[in-house]
């Protein structure tokens, strides 16, 4: 087998020749191999019998001392190519051309299957097998369905095969390659030569079409392409004049073969010949399928390029392309993508498996009460600390109970919405905790947003009260008659009289906690409404975090921002102490002398602050014991430096209709980065599905939206009931009434383990009033658009001083 593989790699130089190359090897007295390599380029599957056939009449003819008896051939191959270039040209060359541009007229530029690893620069045809035998009833059942459709088995398994890609791929125009004999004459049938040719199969595979319909758009495609098969493939590649990509096969990257001439031992004089199976695979392209009809069923092979894919990956392809044919057969009216593709075992570990992360927390407690029980067991440790300014706990709980009385008398209780305008200080964190003491929710304002988009928020919110410092009032714009409390310049006046005994407690677990703003892809803010205990499972009983009283957290996150909610929370809720960082923008120098003078232990950044901060203050972010990040896709190398300086580091996700986190992938060693950085598992009380357009669980590998429920969902967006009727659906998979999920509009994948891998947001492209808006990060692409002089770009600020470009807008080309 060595001696044989070593003789299949070695190259021919066609230059030269010969190309057919013949060795015996010996393995005992009445045993041997007979290795015979040739190129492509002279053979085919159909001259390989024509060549054993011969081979074994010569054979016999000299053992016997007889004269071989072949006949003399009628053609020569050299004959026929010379046929096919005088035939191929004029009025039939254009006949054939013109089928060919119009059906495969716009075709997509790849099919995009999600791979196990980046794609290679340049394509590379290291291969492998993975073999699958199907149960002789199904091949039969298969075999029965296609006579009943009036459809030949090869059109049966080429639809199901393109159905699978679709389901795989998300891409509904699917294009796959395979190769035709192209022995339709007599005269050449007992030819040795290259006539074989490939030709390319479209299908649309709409989710809305049945199985039945797609066979019959796929017979009428195959009997089409039959009629017009003389073409030769590189000539209409040419004349389609397509973009060419070194990485991958022009028009497809998938080729499909039906063997339906059964492997014979072949009887040679006295000798018994049978193939030897040699461990050779080159990959020609992403991925071939083959099916060779058995007396056991069909067994379906499997080549693909291990640059690409584990052998693992590809073994769940062929149990998804069995099960897909098991559905069709027994109901070949259904919809493309209502056949379930995962097996029950799959399905059992992505829906049950996968989301056990029940774990104990105080569900029915409100923020208050659980802070309360916080100061009662470290009263005199530092709750909060600004600059030289500290406040303990017990300190803390007795101002933030005077503004909680002050709040009540002005009308303020559960479910009533208070307006919150605070920079970082002291007393943003009073006014949180006043706020929830009394029963009521905090809505954030931040005063550097747009005047009209304040208004806004205001009147969709319901704000009955306004928290705020007094050199913001102004800015916010206050309304007539809403009564207002400065937590500056107010204090003594209105505040210092009040009783600093806890308010007799009006809240639970299931009030809301605060509503706070996000304009998601629409750009029209919608506010959140974030119940108690949805906080509370963010900090207590998860397992993303060690939180305890030796922790010191900074607070960098404005109030308006979901990452707040951790940093106060995960501080307030176990005795540790939160460092506020000064109000206004930072810069990463001044974050980096804080992170180290305040010794801050735990920290959350955004991912694109992280990058900057790991590039340019590395030392004072080592200094951080409990590094998080998230927002935006890892980058790997920023990831192995952190991790190589030491230090946990979790990549987290979540959207705030989740409460500031769903997943986390938590790092302590540098092997724990692959080829990227995934988003991990569910954090504690957590679930996480990702499914396809059916709502219906996707294999491991294969892109879907993200959904997520849980104790940390919100309750919906405050007076949208249409908007949380659309992203808040009914749970599918749970029995218990009215459990909801949200869904991300983010897109994923399972990896192998069970940890998920970020890909990006389904509204990546779309087109609105002819124009083109691209998400995303975009500024290698912006600054080569020829329209760039006519942009209008779009900037996010994740936090201040850290805007990203995510949008830029240019008129479509025509």
């Amino acid at each position: 087998r060595r001696r044989a593989r070593e003789e299949a790699q070695r190259p021919f130089e066609l230059s030269r020749g010969p190309l057919l190359r013949a060795k015996v090897l010996r393995l005992e007295r009445e045993e041997h191999v007979l290795v015979l390599v040739m190129h492509h380029i002279v053979t085919d599957g159909w001259s390989a019998s024509v060549l054993l056939r011969e081979l074994s009449e010569l054979y016999a003819a000299f053992e016997a001392g007889g004269v071989p008896a072949l006949p003399e051939l009628a053609l020569q191959y050299a004959d026929y190519a010379v046929w096919q270039r005088q035939w191929l040209q004029g009025e039939v060359l254009e006949a054939q051309l013109s089928y060919w541009k119009k059906a495969l007229a716009g075709v997509p530029q790849a099919l995009e299957l999600p791979t196990d690893r980046p794609r290679p620069q340049v394509q590379t045809f290291r291969g492998a097998q993975v073999k699958v035998q199907l149960p002789l009833t199904l091949s039969q059942e298969v075999r029965a369905l296609s006579q009943r459709e009036g459809a030949t088995l090869f059109m049966t398994l080429l639809a199901a095969l393109q159905a699978l890609l679709a389901r795989y791929s998300e891409q509904t125009d699917i294009v796959v390659g395979t190769p035709i004999a192209g022995r339709n004459r007599r005269e050449v049938e007992g030819l040795i030569g290259f006539f074989v040719n490939t030709l390319a199969l479209r299908a649309d595979v709409q989710g809305a079409l049945s199985f039945k319909e797609l066979l019959a758009q796929v017979r009428e495609a195959c009997l089409g392409a039959y009629a017009h098969q003389e073409m030769p493939f590189e000539q209409m590649v040419d004349a389609l004049q397509l973009e060419r990509d070194l990485s991958r096969t022009p028009l497809f990257q998938v080729m499909f073969v039906l063997e339906n001439e059964p492997v014979r031992t072949v009887e040679c004089g006295g000798l018994s010949l049978k193939p030897l199976e040699v461990e050779f695979v080159p990959a020609k392209f992403d991925l071939t399928v083959g099916l060779q009809e058995t007396g056991q069923g069909l067994l379906s092979i499997w080549e693909y390029n291990t640059d690409l894919f584990d052998g693992e990956t590809v073994a769940r392809m062929a149990g998804h392309f069995q099960k897909l044919l098991e559905g069709w057969v027994a109901r070949p009216e259904q919809r493309v993508r209502e056949v379930q593709l995962l097996t029950e075992g799959e399905k059992r570990q992505v829906l049950e498996e996968w989301n056990r992360t029940e774990a104990e927390y105080p569900r029915d407690a409100s923020l208050s009460e659980l802070f309360e029980a916080q100061v009662r067991r470290t009263p005199v440790a530092v709750a909060v600390e600004y600059g030289e300014q500290r406040l303990t706990y017990e300190e803390l709980n007795r101002r933030a109970n005077q503004l909680a009385h002050w709040l009540k008398g002005v009308g303020v209780g559960p479910e009533v919405r208070v307006g919150l305008c605070v920079e970082r200080s002291l007393e943003l964190v009073v006014s949180v905790l006043g706020v929830l003491k009394a029963g009521g929710v905090y809505v954030p304002l931040d005063a550097s947003y747009p005047r009209e988009r304040l208004e806004w928020m205001k009147s969709e919110a319901g704000l009955a009260v306004l928290v705020a410092q007094e050199k913001l009032v102004e800015a916010v714009g206050l309304s007539e008659g809403r009564p207002v409390v400065r937590v500056d310049t107010d204090w003594e006046a209105l505040i210092a009289s009040q009783p600093e005994g806890n308010p007799k407690p009006v809240n639970s677990g299931a009030n809301l906690a605060y509503v706070m703003f996000t304009s998601g892809s629409t750009g029209r803010p919608k506010g959140v409404g974030v119940p108690h205990r949805a906080v509370s499972r963010l900090v207590l009983g998860t397992n993303y975090a060690r939180f305890g009283p030796e922790e010191v957290l900074l607070q960098l996150a404005p109030i308006a921002f979901d990452a707040s909610t951790l940093e106060v929370w995960g501080a307030l809720l176990h005795g540790a102490k939160l460092v506020m960082y000064p109000a206004g923008m930072p810069s990463l120098e001044e974050l980096g002398r804080v992170l180290v003078e305040s010794g801050v232990t735990m920290l959350f950044l955004t991912t694109a602050l992280f990058e900057q901060m790991q590039a340019r203050q590395p030392e004072a972010l080592g200094q951080v014991r409990q590094l998080m990040a998230g927002g935006e896709v890892m980058p790997v190398g920023r990831a192995r430096e952190r991790l190589a300086s030491g230090g946990a580091f979790s990549n987290v996700y979540g959207p705030t209709e989740n409460t500031t986190f769903s997943t986390y992938h938590r790092m302590e060693k540098l092997e724990q980065v692959g080829a990227t950085v995934s988003i991990g598992r569910p954090i504690a009380n957590t679930t996480t599905y990702v499914l396809d357009e059916e709502m219906q669980p996707v294999p491991v590998g294969v892109p879907g939206e993200l959904y997520v429920g849980g104790e940390g969902l919100a309750v919906g967006y405050v007076g949208r009931p249409e908007l949380t009727a659309e992203k808040f659906v009914p749970h599918p998979f749970s029995g218990k009434p009215g459990e909801r999920l949200y869904r991300t509009g983010d897109v994923v994948r399972y990896l192998p383990g069970g940890e998920l891998e970020f890909l990006g947001r389904r509204d990546e492209q779309v087109k609105i009033r002819g124009f083109r808006i691209e998400l995303g990060e975009v500024e290698a692409v912006l600054l080569q658009h020829p329209a760039v002089s006519t942009a209008t770009v779009i900037v996010r600020e994740d936090m201040p001083g850290n805007k990203r470009l995510v949008a830029y807008v240019v008129p479509e080309p025509a």
